[in-house]
């Protein structure tokens, strides 16, 4: 008997599970191409046409509060759009204050993730093999935990009678307590704690990959250690590093728990406005406007990143 052959009584694919075989096979690679194109068209295109939607409606008292844009009457079809959505964003200055601070808070946050997370990454990746997963580890480790416990967290380390005061008045640095909670500095300690892992990690990546024979080129050919680094090991992690930074400043643009817990009423960022525009006014349609702009900043970057990562493989390739 052929090894080839079903066993004797085995039950046959038939209906749905034949039908899906053969259409495997004939078209095995067409899908598993279109797999990412259609994840992406289910996660991203249809949740923004559905915003982009919202954001040209009006609002109305009504479940969900606003207008629809397609309405039959009197045997016609007609289509309302309301771009007074839109031109509100530019008639309040709060909205430009908040992207504004919004991008000012993401950028200073993502460097200083830069000057943290690069020596971390370095030490990591030069350090033993045998202590190299547990500093790893040690990286990854607070992820593992609730993202708003950590920043309870931090709010007992920060406030007036806090970890951090009461040790800097024992040691007498401080002669009373200092007012960091409520503040923006809280607003970027938080966000430096919470985001520096994904800039660590990119850039380990890239550090493991350097070939350091061009490094020992370099040094024998008379370039001083700064030197070397600045002009051979910071290139060769150029990948990391832009990677790194757009996992770090993306997130940071629409951050919402850290200034809301942390910050103060001074720490207007776009992802506050957010919540206080869909969920305290009940105003989707601003809200949406709103969203569709933050959106298409944050596109910006992510196309001069793809437009990067094209030139190195092509550079590579």
């Amino acid at each position: 008997m052929s090894t080839l052959e079903p066993p004797a009584g085995a039950k046959k694919p038939g209906g749905f599970a034949l039908w899906l075989a053969r259409l495997q096979m004939a078209h095995g690679r067409k899908l598993v191409i279109a797999l990412p194109y259609l994840w992406l068209i289910l996660l991203f295109l249809l949740p923004f046409l559905i915003v982009f939607k919202i954001s040209l409606a009006e609002m109305a008292r009504a479940i969900p509060p606003y207008t629809d844009l397609w309405e039959w009457a009197e045997g016609q079809l007609t289509l309302t759009l309301n771009l007074g959505n839109f031109l509100q964003l530019t008639d309040d200055p709060l909205y430009f204050e908040a992207y504004l601070q919004s991008l000012q808070v993401a950028g200073i946050s993502t460097f200083c993730c830069l000057l943290l997370g690069y020596p971390l990454a370095w030490a990591v990746a030069h350090s033993k093999p045998s202590t190299r997963n547990i500093l790893l580890l040690l990286v990854i480790l607070p992820s593992w935990t609730s993202f708003l416990i950590r920043v309870y967290a931090w709010m007992g380390l920060l406030k007036s009678n806090g970890v951090l005061n009461n040790f800097l008045l024992w040691l007498g640095v401080i002669d009373q307590p200092l007012e960091i909670l409520h503040t923006n500095l809280a607003v970027y300690i938080g966000i430096v704690y919470a985001y520096l892992p994904f800039m660590v990690l990119p850039i380990y990546t890239a550090l493991t990959r350097i070939d350091y024979s061009l490094v020992e080129a370099s040094l024998d050919l008379g370039a001083r250690p700064l030197k070397t680094f600045f002009q051979v090991i910071v290139p060769l992690t150029k990948g990391g590093i832009i990677a790194g930074s757009m996992l770090v400043f993306i997130p940071a643009v629409g951050e919402f728990v850290i200034p809301e817990l942390l910050g103060g009423p001074d720490s207007i960022m776009i992802g506050r406005v957010l919540w206080q525009e869909f969920f305290n006014n009940r105003d989707w349609p601003v809200a949406s406007a709103v969203a569709i702009v933050m959106l298409l900043l944050l596109i910006v970057p992510i196309m001069w990143f793809h437009k990067h990562q094209q030139k190195q493989i092509g550079e590579h390739g």
